[in-house]
């Protein structure tokens, strides 16, 4: 019998190099107007290629983490000024997804106001497509053990990102994919740790949403989407409370 056999996926030393010098940069480490290190030396703590480190540099540039200036070096940049949207998903994805408090809030605020439009223009240009393909995610939902969270949290992601897609706008459903490392973090700590009502809420508003959009009631499925994301960040925050050792 023959098998096939996909390729190992190993990172690349660019990708490692890159994630080394994002972290010197987001830990603050190096800190805002501070120089790199010269490219020769950072190759040698690296034990990689200067070339490597170059292209590494290059790509932290495209993000807006630094800026390089010929024949003066490399320096660092405040990202909140000059950070692009590429810069995000390293945001997203630092720590493993275990964001810093501040930068929880910000995501959850721009989560209210991105994902209440979603919902409205779903509202407006859903299609039948879009309605069926809701309902058996909703469908899947209510049959899902307890005691599989990981599939609760695909199914979730799905839903919003059916959500995007039926919004008519071309551009939500790539933000929202950028989201995912840290959507699907936050999700997994959600169903895995709030009560069971609070779950079955999740899904209730779902079903709101639906019939929200199969109304083409656009303040409805929005103030629905707003209702549902606050109680979510309710949740999360208590679990996050409930999690945190005692003094």
């Amino acid at each position: 019998m023959t098998v096939s056999l996909q390729p190992l996926q190993v990172p690349s030393l660019k990708s490692a190099c890159v994630t080394q010098l994002e972290h010197l940069v987001l830990s603050g480490k190096l800190k805002i107007n501070e120089k790199l290190p010269p490219e020769r030396e950072l190759a040698a703590q690296l034990q990689v290629s200067r070339p490597i480190v170059h292209q590494a540099i290059v790509d932290l540039a495209s993000k807006g983490l630094v800026t390089i200036i010929p024949r003066q070096g490399t320096i660092v940049n405040d990202y909140r000024v000059t950070g692009s949207f590429a810069l995000l998903s390293s945001l997203l994805t630092y720590h493993e997804g275990q964001l810093d408090p501040e930068f929880f809030t910000s995501l959850l605020d721009m989560r209210f106001v991105f994902e209440g439009e979603i919902a409205r223009c779903a509202a407006l240009h859903r299609t039948d497509d879009n309605l069926e393909k809701l309902d058996q995610i909703l469908k899947h939902e209510k049959q899902i053990e307890i005691t599989a969270p990981l599939q609760r949290v695909d199914l979730d992601f799905n839903f919003h990102q059916q959500l995007a897609l039926a919004s008519g706008n071309l551009v939500y459903p790539l933000l929202l994919n950028s989201f995912k490392p840290v959507y699907t973090n936050l999700t997994a700590e959600f169903y895995t740790f709030a009560e069971q009502t609070a779950i079955c809420e999740v899904y209730a508003f779902h079903e709101q949403i639906i019939e929200a959009l199969k109304e083409n009631n656009p303040v409805c499925s929005s103030d629905t989407m707003h209702k549902m994301l606050k109680h979510g960040a309710d949740n999360l925050q208590k679990i996050k409370q409930d999690q945190s050792p005692s003094v």
